[in-house]
């Protein structure tokens, strides 16, 4: 797995991927979980040897580097725009596949929060027959409607889970490569310590999911479909009622159905949302720390990927626009 997963607001998101890689242990190579790193010490940078990553199958090297994070055209939590700077990563090329956490619940029994009854003290009020295992799937609905009430669209089905993607009668076959959803925090951090990895900052992640590229409104340039050509699993049509499925796919597709971004790295737009260790916060006014501590342990709040739509990545948002036109929304409708 990446130590990466960018915001969810329902436990209906992707997992994710990315690994920070601490300087202070860059001489413990036999305590690391990746793949060999190379000292080479005839070379002296900053004060301390020179290290060539050679990532583990499946991973890609990031090198770190200071950005600006954040944007003002989109969503108001995402500003302002700030410059913040980024270690060196070991990131996983794609979101964690169906596949692959099916291999991590073999190995451990682990039992998802979707797998889980509600605790009644969480629920005051709430009905026994809703404090039953599920999770929140995308639901279209029959005409507009108000886009302030993400309510109308996200429909709690008690059965949902990983292994049940809409619900009882759903499931994995044919999707083995898909990205797996109904992903809670707690689950991510458990396969990220399973992996031997961890889940990246805010910040890391978006470093990485850029690609590269400075303020760019997606992870390949400025264009929605530079021409013509689809680059991502997102919403076409009138959100959320209109699906018109132009790349294919009504919900999750492969995570190598696209091409990667300017990192190598795969659906860091699009697709499902990812986990972050970074809590949710309503502005980025006051400056953290992105690779020094920072909020790690923490979700991302109600958000590129649980409730919905707060915080997205600008690599991976946009607005809704003019009745008639495709929204280049990235967040598709996946559970």
């Amino acid at each position: 797995m990446a130590i990466y997963v960018h915001k969810p607001a329902s436990p209906c998101l992707g997992e994710a991927r990315v690994w920070p890689l601490d300087p202070v242990s860059r001489d413990a190579q036999d305590t690391l979980p990746w793949g060999d790193l190379q000292t080479d010490r005839s070379t002296d940078i900053a004060g301390g040897a020179a290290v060539t990553m050679q990532p583990a199958k499946g991973m890609c090297v990031v090198r770190g580097g200071t950005f600006l994070m954040g944007g003002t055209g989109f969503y108001p939590e995402e500003g302002p725009v700030r410059e913040v700077m980024v270690g060196d990563l070991l990131v996983d090329e794609h979101p964690v596949t169906n596949a692959e956490f099916r291999r991590f619940v073999k190995e451990t029994s682990h039992q998802t929060i979707a797998e889980r009854a509600p605790d009644p003290a969480d629920f005051p009020g709430a009905s026994a027959d809703k404090l039953v295992p599920g999770s929140l799937v995308f639901v279209a609905t029959r005409g507009p409607v108000p886009l302030n009430d993400w309510t109308r669209w996200w429909r709690w089905v008690p059965g949902a889970d990983w292994r049940h993607p809409e619900g009882p009668g759903s499931t994995l076959d044919g999707r083995q490569q898909h990205p797996v959803v109904h992903v809670g925090y707690e689950d991510a951090l458990a396969y990220a310590a399973w992996a031997g990895k961890e889940l990246p900052t805010e910040g890391e992640w978006e470093y990485a999911a850029r690609g590269g590229l400075s303020q760019a409104t997606y992870a390949w340039g400025n264009e929605f479909t530079p021409r013509g050509r689809i680059m991502a699993n997102t919403w076409h049509g009138r959100f959320p009622w209109e699906n018109l499925s132009r790349h294919g796919f009504l919900r999750t597709s492969p995570v190598d159905r696209f091409r990667p971004n300017g990192y190598g790295l795969r659906d860091v737009t699009g697709n499902v949302w990812e986990w972050t260790t970074s809590s949710w916060t309503d502005t980025h006014d006051e400056p953290t720390p992105c690779c020094a501590g920072g909020l790690r342990g923490r979700r991302t709040g109600a958000s590129s990927r649980e409730v919905p739509f707060s915080a997205l990545p600008p690599t991976a948002t946009a607005i809704a626009p003019p009745p008639g036109k495709d929204t280049p929304y990235a967040a598709p409708p996946h559970t």
